[in-house]
């Protein structure tokens, strides 16, 4: 039963793939439609708001409370979950999910609009979920409940990575947020690629190749002289670069800042784009998946924890293909906030969710048994990587590479515009990489998307 749960475990995973974007890429996952039957108020509904299907499987995977029964929970041969037309919890509550896809801030804006009504409206907002580049807006807002209200101890929080706390903690220092998951990132790259460029795939090898951007660069140009790419599109490096910046995006008087390191994406991309380092692709086309099976032509991928065992395994359709190293600089990716929403009446629920899906070791170990999930538990992850092995990547023990960059993450420089910034960027400066428009045009294509996205922000004149 134990590898038949496993088995039912791996192919939910890839069918979550989707979901798993969305989650730690702000990719919409708008399969799910809001629902509204059932109890509309009190204490009888645990209404939660996410724009995905991420929590929700791990609410009704993992949390000891969901009554699969009474939901009518069930996967079927594909392992994709099914539920009935209500779900609950085994004392008789309702859950309610509210999904919004988060598409040009779809779900901030349904999720600002109801909780500046949670006093007077009857249909409480018991949970929401928040993103790290938005968490600070609702963190440093009224509506997010601090988890010491909750009755949840600095004790039992212990063994979550200080970066996860960082992200959702406010200005005057109150923890408003848990999660479940850390997401530190490593570079994934093509096995068979790598012996015949490197002549070796050894993962402390190919790491000493490509240590710093200029071995990186380096690499780049002997990936070319073979027929190869280094990365598959514009994309691909951002979050290395965009997660090493020296300051955040906005300054205290609220003026838009480029940091240095962001423009050094700009430039490195604007060199692979003409040089030929990589496919011109962007995150989540068809070839930009295309790229990751065996018969793509691109050397690497830089990914987080889910990306490597719902995206990269699912694209790469094969064991044995890739494996992984830490690349040229520690970041991280994504990750998924639960925020308990002020006004709540189901204080005790919400705080037993919380408990149990980011402070409980043994479930969290389940999680990462199960889906290879990075899961937010120092001593659940140490014990994990003294002997783990993958089987997508030809037995590596990739979780012992993530317990060590996870500590280096440095999450200080987050602010609650970074959503909204880092897309803007991203996209005016494709059209310069492309040769559609001047690097200046560019920059001046950001700051007026950036001005209609933040009213608010200021720009230079």
């Amino acid at each position: 039963m134990a590898n038949l749960k496993k088995l039912l475990a791996g192919a939910m995973a890839l069918c979550m793939a989707g979901a798993m974007f969305a989650s730690c890429s702000g990719k919409d996952g708008s399969g799910s439609k809001e629902k509204t039957k059932g109890s509309d108020n009190s204490a009888n509904t645990i209404r939660i708001y996410t724009w995905n299907d991420e929590f929700k499987s791990r609410l009704r995977n993992y949390y000891p409370e969901y009554d699969k029964d009474k939901s009518g929970f069930s996967v079927d041969a594909d392992g994709n979950e099914k539920v009935g037309e209500h779900e609950y919890l085994k004392d008789g509550k309702e859950i309610v999910w509210v999904t919004t896809p988060s598409a040009d801030n779809a779900y901030q804006n349904k999720l600002d609009t109801d909780l500046e009504g949670q006093a007077k409206s009857s249909e409480k907002i018991d949970m929401f979920l928040v993103e790290a580049d938005y968490a600070l807006k609702y963190v440093n807002g009224p509506y997010a409940m601090p988890i010491s209200d909750l009755g949840i101890t600095d004790a039992e929080l212990a063994d979550q990575y200080q970066y996860t706390k960082d992200i959702v903690t406010s200005n005057d220092g109150v923890l408003k947020g848990v999660s479940w998951q850390a997401t530190p990132g490593l570079f994934a790259y093509r096995r068979d690629i790598a012996k015949e460029v490197l002549g070796t795939d050894d993962p402390n090898e190919v790491q000493a190749a490509i240590s710093d951007w200029d071995k990186f660069n380096a690499v780049a140009a002997q990936m070319k002289d073979k027929g190869y790419f280094m990365l598959s599109g514009y994309d691909d490096s951002y979050r290395t670069f965009s997660n090493n910046v020296s300051q955040p995006w906005v300054d205290d008087s609220k003026n838009i800042v480029i940091d240095d390191n962001l423009m050094k994406w700009v430039d490195q991309t604007k060199e692979y784009t003409d040089k030929g380092y990589n496919n011109g692709t962007s995150l989540w086309a068809d070839q930009w998946s295309a790229d990751q099976s065996a018969d793509g032509k691109v050397f690497g991928f830089f990914y987080s924890t889910w990306g490597i065992n719902f995206t990269l395994a699912g694209n790469a359709k094969s064991n044995d293909l890739y494996y992984v190293c830490p690349g040229p600089q520690a970041y991280y990716w994504g990750g998924t906030w639960i925020c308990a929403a002020e006004g709540t009446d189901n204080k005790e629920t919400v705080a037993d969710i919380m408990k149990s899906l980011t402070c409980n070791k043994d479930i969290m170990l389940q999680i990462t048994k199960d889906t290879q999930d990075y899961t937010n538990n120092k001593a659940g992850m140490e014990e994990l990587a003294a002997d783990f092995s993958s089987e997508f990547l030809g037995g590596q023990n990739h979780i012992a590479l993530f317990v060590d960059a996870a500590p280096k993450i440095d999450a200080s420089k987050i602010g609650p515009y970074d959503q909204g910034l880092n897309e803007a960027f991203q996209a005016a400066f494709k059209d310069y990489f492309t040769g559609t428009v001047s690097k200046d045009e560019a920059l001046a294509n950001f700051y007026t998307k950036a001005k209609e996205k933040y009213p608010d922000l200021n720009t230079p004149a």
